[in-house]
């Protein structure tokens, strides 16, 4: 508390103010457990990085002055910055006291009565949190009990205030806010959305209040460009709330400069600073900066207006926000509501000051919710394309590549933003793909395009979709820009947007494409957790009452929660541990955050758990030894700081090389570059490249092929075609490649290549006529035709549907055409042969490279150096990819999860879970998704019903994926080699959940079948531990352990588990005992081999298993295991790799005796049935350098569309989809 008066007074609160030095810091839990001493009051921890010098002038800004009359109680806000960025944030409430006669001094004598005397005093509250409101409604309430009390009972009000708040916990990340009593109000204690957003406890809608949405705009324009700002206001409180306003509008961009809101009337030489800044003058003191500053942005609150200080500049050049963002910013916010009158206009008055407040803050949660929404998406619009001027491996930004890709108005706006060291931090963000608020709303309003191409990743050319938007769009840029650069500030008339909403009421939002969509999202309400009442005098007793009821009401409050609530109950276990922390009881804070660690790792607060476990003594370690899995966290946390390294958050500019380059240094160059990341594909343009001399490219050479291949691209981008043309082109079709103006059998034109066609767009007037499709080509020939005595290369493609033969007199230009065309054509046939679209766009990326070849060497020997791209083509003449006639009736579709990698990964594990095929019978999750588990934890996410990226890869750890199954419908367990169970949210795609009770690496995973039945997940390990999992509570519920290891999967059936090991297949009864034991050598003297799988069938009573490296399949009949199995041999097969279960009957893959490269799949039924004998089905290609397919296939009940089954097989494969034709020809149900 600060306070002045007209004499000593002033010094001796300033006195009181200093820091303790004198007595050591006590360190946090030393010593053995039991409670708590009671704080001594002299010793009281001032904040790290609050200046207590300063603080009494921030307290009072304005300066002290003695009042003639008492004035109105106010509040205003500071933010506290120390030397490493770090901020802290105090809430000051300034009131008059009479001055009483015993301070009463002048002409050196004492007077007993001081009329109209009045001092100003002061409380500020420190928080590490920004609680602004929450602080403010307490100091309200303090206020209420100063103002009336005598001199001498203010200090321990203060004391009291003090201590009561500092036993107040701030609530964990999460939709959980803490509630608590302060005399007259109850105080809400706000959580932040997630851990990486900020807390927001203010009003989002002040600004919008005090700005229109263009000079709103404009302010934000001038952080984003980092200019050096002053607010001004009248209001020392809305200097900080307007200024944190618009830090979170920008987030999660955060502004890295120095950030003073507030500056005293003794501070003001702070504004002439050179660097970038943002800061807080009182108005009276507009004139004066304005006049004696350089180069500011001065922005008046109250007016709501932006001008200049003066500057040595005849004006400060502050870009436009890109068009289309500003304008559909502008409608958004002006449909909003920003005025809770007209919203309760039609209610009652409240007679409940609780429900009148509560009501208020429901409403302030919505719309900040809807300003959030507004804003993101404002950002989500200028920076969305960042991402395709990434490369994630080198960690590379092509700023010059994106920047052509925007329009030529706002090239001045982004080359001022990507310079800043805001943008640069958001770059280190998007490159550790961080999943934060930016990136959500990306993925959430991509494009079905967008996924696509991020799916097949063509090179950058525009779409018909998009080039006829463009030309739509392209009408509208005739008028006007709305936002007017500065200093040119006047009011604007803008006939194309709504009128400005001066009725208050909520404008007409049909017209907002996509408004609909954020305005009206609802925010779900929150939780409320009430914290007990605290009880005074604080002495020892009543701090341990207090802990221990505040650990009684969590603890009742988590008997009462559902069980599948894990929400709730994570941070309820987060408050418990740390109240068990606060009574010194340090192993049940651990335990309770060992059980977070389970719930939300999100919210883990491994800092505090490191500092915990170095301060337990010795009994408390004993007690930790009693609990494995306590030991296991405790291990991990200490072991990480050795472990973890920091991440590399580095970011470079793609510069050209100076230097010769070997093949790796020019791989490296190619894929910062962006041209493409395949490293088969680069290794042949270097092949290409370096045709005929030294195996190493220079410098010159490297930057002719760079810029011709981005002159290529920006052609594509410039080729204009009429609406005309592009009513007969799919609208996901781009032109790639238009040759000059040619002489043909249809007339004179230029020759246009998509990817899936030839056209010629005709001159004079501009028409469409079809050359071919690549499907439909038969033939392509280069051949010359004579012409006056000359002979001109000439290029023939014999189309299957026309008689005419389409002749093209390309000239020097027919070898390139020649070679792209075949490749184009060789491309399109595997595509259609293998249902793998990625052939195609990996066909086109060969042409282009091919061009750039081309025309980069200028030389004879030009068209012989491309030709070593033509990779497709060879192909197809030197060793056809023929798939057998099975193959080829059965599959249906191929997708590629390294799409995008430098380098194919293997797909361990494939998971289907099933959806909603229609999006409007459940939003959360409409469609059925394909999961891939590729190699290091990588997970990738397909959209079941599209086959397009639904969420690019994620990961579940550093090790390998060994299972995968859907728990419920809103969550997939994964487990790894790394004996780690993770557990993803379906919904936000996020692993926020670990199950750590394993103790060697996890073989498999099984849901309880049946409806009736707890939801109870069975898991299994190498060491031959098998734990059963409450799904809902995420609680171990019973445990046994096989006799021997080597578990590899399990089975549920007729009330007994059934565990495969590698030599036996054990039937376990529930309670862990073993029931029955199956081995090969009792049956089989002269087998030595083990089991491989096993299935399952109880509507035949038999059980299906397979042996390494044998070719027979062994069948036990259940209902007497004691009898031999029967053997069934495989026709053409040589080795079993795996089993899977298909309805009735029994899938296997292995590999072909006469195809060593191919792998055989069938499908059979008991052989007592009438199905035909076993026999392979369809043979799909396996890799050079993994011949044998391993992985795990998962089937859902109905098949990823009903009708299919998945198939997977490592290395540079992918996963297939089989329709059930090629089963018996009498089971196609």
């Amino acid at each position: 508390m600060a306070g002045a008066n007209c004499g000593t007074l002033g010094k001796t609160r300033m006195r009181s103010l200093r820091k303790k030095r004198e007595k050591p810091r006590p360190e946090q839990w030393k010593g053995l457990p039991g409670p708590p001493r009671a704080p001594e009051p002299e010793d009281v921890a001032v904040p790290g990085g609050v200046d207590l010098l300063t603080l009494p002038q921030l307290c009072f800004p304005g300066g002290v002055c003695v009042a003639t009359e008492p004035k109105e109680d106010c509040v205003h806000f500071l933010v506290l910055t120390d030397v490493c960025g770090n901020r802290t944030y105090g809430v000051v409430a300034q009131y008059y006291r009479p001055l009483h006669d015993e301070y009463c001094f002048y002409n050196g004598k004492t007077h007993r009565e001081c009329p109209g005397c009045f001092v100003p005093f002061a409380v500020c509250v420190v928080s590490r949190f920004p609680y602004y409101n929450s602080l403010k409604d307490c100091l309200s309430c303090l206020l209420a009990l100063l103002k009336p009390c005598k001199d001498f009972e203010v200090d321990s009000h203060i004391k009291d205030f003090a201590a009561k708040l500092s036993l107040i916990p701030s609530p964990p990340p999460g939709p959980l806010h803490l509630v608590f009593n302060m005399k007259s109000l109850q105080i809400v204690l706000p959580a932040r959305a997630d851990p990486e957003s900020p807390i927001l406890d203010l009003d989002l809608h002040l600004p919008l209040l005090c700005f229109r949405p263009e000079k709103v705009l404009q302010i934000l324009t001038c952080i984003l460009t980092e200019q050096r700002i002053v607010f001004f206001s009248s209001d020392w409180a809305l200097l900080t709330l307007v200024t944190e306003c618009f830090m979170a509008y920008l987030y999660p961009l955060q502004w890295q400069h120095p950030f003073v809101p507030i500056l005293s009337d003794q501070m003001l030489d702070f504004v002439m600073a050179p660097t970038s800044f943002l800061m807080g003058c009182h108005l009276d003191h507009f004139e004066e900066v304005s006049k004696e500053a350089d180069g500011l942005v001065l922005i008046n609150i109250d007016h709501g207006s932006i001008t200049y200080s003066k500057s040595t500049d005849d004006n400060v050049d502050i870009p436009d926000v890109p068009l289309l963002a500003a304008q559909t910013f502008i409608q958004r916010v002006q449909s909003l509501q920003l005025h809770h009158e007209l919203h309760a206009a039609h209610l009652l008055s409240s007679t409940d000051l609780k429900e009148g407040r509560a009501h208020r803050r429901s409403w302030q949660q919505k719309l900040n919710c809807q300003i959030q929404q507004t804003t993101l998406q404002l950002l989500v619009s200028i920076f969305r394309d960042v991402k395709n001027h990434l490369n994630y491996e080198h960690r590379v930004f092509n700023s010059e590549e994106f920047l052509k890709t925007r329009a030529p108005g706002d090239h001045q706006f982004y080359k001022q933003v990507l310079d800043t060291y805001m943008f640069h931090s958001f770059l280190k963000a998007r490159l550790n793909r961080r999943m934060d608020a930016f990136a959500q709303m990306d993925l959430d309003t991509q494009s079905e395009e967008d996924r696509i191409n991020g799916m097949l990743l063509s090179p950058r050319r525009p779409t018909v979709e998009k080039r006829a938007s463009r030309k739509s769009s392209h009408l509208h840029v005739t008028h006007r820009r709305m936002v007017v650069s500065m200093p040119n500030l006047q009011d604007i008339a803008m006939p194309e947007l709504a009128p400005r909403n001066s009725s208050l009421r909520l404008t007409d939002t049909a017209g907002c494409r996509g408004s609909s969509a954020v305005l009206n999202v609802t925010p779900k309400s929150p939780y409320t957790f009430k914290i007990p009442e605290i009880h005074f005098p604080l002495e020892s007793k009543c701090v341990q009452a207090y802990h221990a009821h505040f650990v009684s009401m969590l603890s009742e409050a988590m008997c009462f929660l559902a069980p599948d609530n894990s929400l709730l109950l994570a941070r309820y276990l987060y408050l418990r541990g740390l109240v068990y922390l606060m009574q010194g009881q340090l192993l049940n804070a651990l335990l309770d955050f060992q059980n977070l660690y389970k719930t939300d790792i999100r919210i883990f607060p491994t800092d505090l758990v490191k500092r915990t476990v170095e301060s337990m003594s010795a009994p408390e370690w004993e007690g930790a030894e009693q609990a494995p899995e306590l030991m296991r966290l405790i291990s991990e946390i200490l072991d990480k700081p050795h472990e973890a390294s920091k991440l590399d958050d580095h970011v470079k500019k793609f510069k050209l090389p100076k230097k010769h380059m070997q093949l790796g240094d020019f791989m490296k160059r190619v894929q910062e570059s962006g041209i493409v990341k395949d490293a088969s594909i680069i290794h042949r343009l270097f092949e290409a490249l370096t045709v005929g001399q030294e195996k190493q490219i220079d410098p010159e050479t490297f930057k002719d092929f760079y810029n011709c291949w981005k002159e290529t691209e920006a052609e594509a981008q410039e080729v204009s075609l009429p609406w005309l043309v592009m009513e007969h082109l799919d609208k996901n079709e781009c032109v790639c490649k238009l040759s000059s103006s040619v002489k043909t059998n249809l007339g004179v034109g230029k020759i246009a290549m998509t990817q899936k066609r030839l056209f010629l767009l005709t001159e004079g007037r501009p028409g469409y006529l079809e050359i071919s499709t690549f499907r439909n080509i038969e033939e392509v020939r280069r051949t010359t035709t004579t012409f006056l005595l000359r002979r001109i290369p000439t290029l023939k493609i014999r189309v299957a549907s026309k008689k005419e033969v389409f002749e093209a007199n390309l000239k020097t230009e027919c070898d390139l055409w020649h070679l792209m065309v075949k490749e184009m054509w060789a491309g399109k046939k595997l595509a259609d042969d293998h249902k793998d679209p990625h052939y195609v766009q990996q066909a086109l990326t060969n042409v282009l490279l091919m061009d750039a070849v081309v025309g980069t060497l200028q030389s004879p020997g030009a068209i012989y150096a491309a030709s070593k791209l033509s990779y497709f083509d060879k192909m197809s003449n030197e060793m056809p990819m023929t798939l057998p006639e099975t193959t080829l009736e059965t599959l249906k579709h191929k997708i590629n999860p390294s799409a995008g990698e430098a380098f194919p990964q293997a797909v361990d594990v494939l998971l289907y879970t099933p959806g909603h095929l229609d999006p409007a019978e459940k939003v959360e999750d409409a469609h059925p998704k394909l999961w891939c588990a590729l190699s290091e934890g990588k997970v990738t996410v397909f959209n079941a019903s599209s086959w397009t990226i639904h969420q690019h890869s994620f990961k579940v750890g550093t090790a390998k994926v060994n299972c995968m199954v859907m728990a419920d419908q809103n969550q997939v367990w994964v487990g790894s080699e790394d004996s780690v169970i993770y557990i993803i949210n379906v919904h936000s795609m996020s692993c926020n959940k670990q199950l750590t009770a394993h103790c060697s690496s996890v073989t498999d995973l099984i849901v309880q079948d049946g409806q009736e039945a707890p939801s109870n997940v069975y898991s299994c390990s190498m060491d031959g531990m098998v734990l059963v999992w409450n799904v809902s509570t995420l609680q171990v519920t019973s445990r046994f352990q096989l006799p021997r290891g080597g578990l590899t999967s399990i089975r549920l059936h007729g009330g007994r588990l059934w565990c495969c090991t590698g030599n036996s297949i054990m039937v376990m009864k529930m309670n862990g005992s073993l029931h029955q034991e199956l081995k090969i050598e009792e049956n089989f003297k002269d087998t030595s081999t083990s089991f491989l799988a096993f299935q399952l069938l109880p509507e035949e009573e038999q059980l299906w298993a397979a042996c390494a490296g044998r070719s027979e399949v062994y069948i036990w009949s259940l209902k007497d295991l004691a009898q031999p199995p029967q053997r069934v041999p495989l026709e053409d097969c040589s080795e079993i790799n795996c089993m899977i279960r298909v309805k009735k009957q029994v899938g296997w893959r292995a590999r072909h005796p006469q195809h060593p490269r191919q792998v055989s799949l069938a499908l059979a039924a008991s052989p007592c049935s009438r199905e035909p004998a076993a026999r392979p089905r369809a043979l799909l290609p396996s890799p050079l350098r993994v011949p044998l397919l391993t992985g795990t296939c998962r089937v859902g009940a109905n098949g990823p569309t009903g009708h299919h089954v998945l198939v997977s097989w490592c290395g540079p494969s992918t996963p297939q989809r089989i329709p059930p034709n090629w089963m018996a020809s009498n089971d196609r149900t």
